[in-house]
């Protein structure tokens, strides 16, 4: 009989104490980060944003801007650039996207030529930076790594530019910790170029996106079982999963393919089991476009980032011992065929070295930019006239070990193809 007794009370004790760790372990015990979960309302809110913008739209007149496949005339409005900040802390280099912006070329000032827009996390305590940043701030929700919150954040960023300004031709996706590399009228010449703009006139020519696409990384496979496996198919199968780079340069028309997509988003929504795995933000966009649209996209980004030492899945950071110009100009350089336009990621306190070295990396490459715009349009304009011109990678120019875009001319003319490769190599080091 005492020998029951001495048996009940540890067992009652125990029994006792299992409520006592549900209340109290979370507040002892080191917390676990768990991802949020996309509320149903916010999902219906999304949705219904989503549908507006990816809504068909009505024939142009002829005079107006394509989206992707472009035509343009010299009668066209000036397309423009859509800059989309996603942040979760408050804008430190807004300072240096201010002298960005402010810059003017010739007599067209660049804010007849962009966009911003400003996706904050509500909880953080962000203090409106003004200038050209003043009232850019678009309706935001709550966002957090390792979960598809950013995905729902940037579709919101583009949904919202898409609305806004029917102008808005490029969609650069940016963060708190990116900066420009070049002027404003670099990063405006090199994506709508100002030799494919008189070169569509001869015929026809696709823009393409600035997306990073690769199917050859080697954690792909717990990225793509991050949700429990098989549980991506049959919608998305393994050799159809790809990885990239979160921050992208999208054109019009694939902006409004992403906001239309339903399918994948199914999958991609879902919570993932490893976190540690799971960045869904760097899977999404670049899955989505190679499976809708491979040959539209430049499979590579404009934004550089430096991956040696990363730790935890954050890529190194420049601090201020670092900045000079010599690294602007190492960041810049590409194997690709256009020069990176901006980088990350930087520590706030960067700010004050980048903008003491800001005039000493930009006043060369204005004045070439300048010579390169006069001397292209000479070029084309003695162009014969019907004469087609594709804009490939059709030979290696000798002046230069990288490949770079080398029309093709199907008719006699005075600007052979050396002649044109002088002018390519200019615009690349501009």
């Amino acid at each position: 009989m005492l020998s029951s007794s001495y048996t009940f009370i540890p067992t009652f004790s125990l029994l006792l104490s299992l409520p006592l760790l549900f209340l109290l372990g979370p507040r002892i015990l080191p917390p676990r980060h768990v991802p949020p979960i996309i509320s149903l309302p916010d999902e219906l809110d999304d949705l219904s944003l989503f549908r507006k913008a990816a809504a068909p739209q009505p024939p142009r007149p002829r005079s107006s801007l394509p989206s992707s496949k472009s035509r343009l005339g010299s009668t066209n409005p000036r397309p423009k650039i859509a800059f989309l900040f996603l942040t979760n802390s408050p804008l430190h280099f807004s300072p240096l996207w201010q002298l960005f912006f402010n810059h003017t070329h010739s007599h067209t000032p660049t804010a007849r030529l962009y966009n911003i827009y400003i996706h904050a996390d509500p909880i953080a305590q962000i203090n409106p930076p003004g200038g050209v940043f003043a009232d850019r701030f678009v309706p935001a929700k709550r966002t957090s790594r390792s979960s598809p919150t950013l995905i729902s954040a940037a579709r919101r960023l583009l949904a919202t530019a898409l609305l806004d300004d029917p102008a808005n031709a490029f969609f650069a996706l940016l963060s708190q910790h990116c900066i420009p590399l070049h002027s404003f009228q670099f990063v405006y010449n090199t994506l709508f170029d100002p030799s494919s703009i008189q070169l569509a006139q001869l015929g026809q020519f696709q823009y393409p996106s600035f997306i990073e696409i690769l199917s050859n990384e080697s954690t792909l496979w717990d990225r793509y079982n991050a949700r429990g496996k098989n549980v991506m198919l049959p919608e998305v199968p393994f050799d159809k999963f790809r990885v990239g780079s979160q921050f992208f340069v999208l054109t019009r028309r694939h902006a409004r393919l992403v906001l239309r997509d339903r399918r994948l988003w199914r999958k991609f929504r879902l919570p993932c089991l490893k976190v540690e795995s799971c960045y869904p933000e760097e899977h999404y966009f670049p899955t989505l476009l190679s499976m809708e649209d491979p040959n539209g996209c430049t499979h590579y980004t404009l934004t550089r980032v430096n991956w040696t030492g990363s730790s935890n899945g954050h890529p190194h950071t420049y601090r201020p011992p670092e900045v000079s110009p010599e690294l602007i100009y190492s960041l810049r350089e590409s194997n690709l065929t256009y020069s990176y336009l901006f980088a990350r990621k930087f520590s706030p306190d960067c700010l004050q070295p980048l903008l003491e070295i800001a005039d000493d990396v930009r006043p060369k490459q204005e004045a070439l930019g300048k010579y390169l715009i006069v001397e292209m349009r000479k070029m084309l304009l003695e162009l014969p006239r019907g004469m087609k011109v594709s804009r490939r990678l059709s030979r290696r120019c000798p002046t230069t070990e990288k490949p770079k875009q080398v029309p093709t001319f199907e008719t006699s003319s005075k600007y052979t193809p050396e002649l044109w490769c002088s002018a390519v190599v200019i615009v690349s080091n501009y």
